[in-house]
């Protein structure tokens, strides 16, 4: 079978599938390339409440095709840097899904996921000391953010691959499910995710993403217009009553 990303779109959820399964779902040129289109079409699918990463059979995705290193332009790089930044950029909440190997580009495309659920005996690595890669500084800010200073350098200096109880410790991952399970845990917190507010899951992505860099008032005014446009939709009424009501919420899709 040719490597890949397949998708598939079920119950609100979009799962984008890893699969070359020959070189444990290493990514190649062409499909760093195929993500960011790919995730376009999805988002402006009003189906898809959450997305969910994931690699072909027991594995994850153990990197970048080592071919593509090769190329002395570093245009490979390039592309797997627009890659993760589209899936980062991605307007609903999204879950990597990881078994076995999540490793180099592997590990990049998952710390620019929402959330990572890893099932036991997932192995993690961050491995450009290992190929004598400088790590973009877009993929490096974001796994300080992730880990924190220490945690990131011991990954990026060492290159050494940690396992599921330090990634959780660390933050590297969120939560990690006894083998076997990853399946069902994935398909549960996703029914979740759809059973909430899309505009406060849209606000709190944008404000927890995108307030790091910007003045505390310019942070506070974007927050502000999202509560306003919060109770405009009706969401807070909605919430509200539901919660006095005791039922299940019924939220409005976003305008706009």
């Amino acid at each position: 079978m040719e490597p890949g990303l397949k998708t598939h779109v079920s119950g609100g959820t979009a799962t984008v599938t890893i699969s070359n399964t020959g070189k444990r779902n290493a990514m190649t040129v062409a499909m760093w390339r195929e993500l960011p289109p790919l995730l376009a079409r999805l988002a402006a699918d009003r189906a898809v409440r959450a997305l969910v990463l994931t690699g072909d059979g027991g594995t994850f995705c153990a990197g970048a095709d080592i071919g593509s290193l090769r190329d002395p332009s570093g245009a490979s790089q390039g592309l797997a840097v627009a890659a993760e930044e589209a899936l980062a950029a991605f307007p609903r909440p999204t879950v990597a899904a990881i078994r076995g190997y999540c490793v180099g580009g592997g590990a990049q495309l998952a710390a620019a996921c929402d959330l990572r659920f890893a099932e036991e005996g997932a192995l993690f690595g961050v491995t450009p000391a290992k190929l004598g890669v400088a790590y973009p500084a877009s993929a490096t800010r974001r796994l300080v953010r992730l880990v924190g200073l220490s945690a990131a350098k011991y990954l990026l200096f060492s290159g050494e691959l940690v396992d599921c109880a330090r990634a959780l410790r660390t933050g590297l991952v969120d939560e990690v499910v006894a083998a076997g399970e990853l399946a069902e845990r994935i398909a549960e917190f996703t029914a979740v995710l759809a059973s909430r507010s899309l505009l406060t899951q849209t606000a709190a992505k944008e404000l927890a993403n995108g307030t790091w860099d910007v003045p505390p008032e310019e942070a506070e005014a974007r927050g502000a217009s999202w509560a306003a446009q919060a109770r405009e939709s009706g969401d807070t009424t909605e919430g509200a009553a539901a919660f006095l009501e005791r039922r299940a919420p019924r939220f409005r899709w976003p305008e706009g």
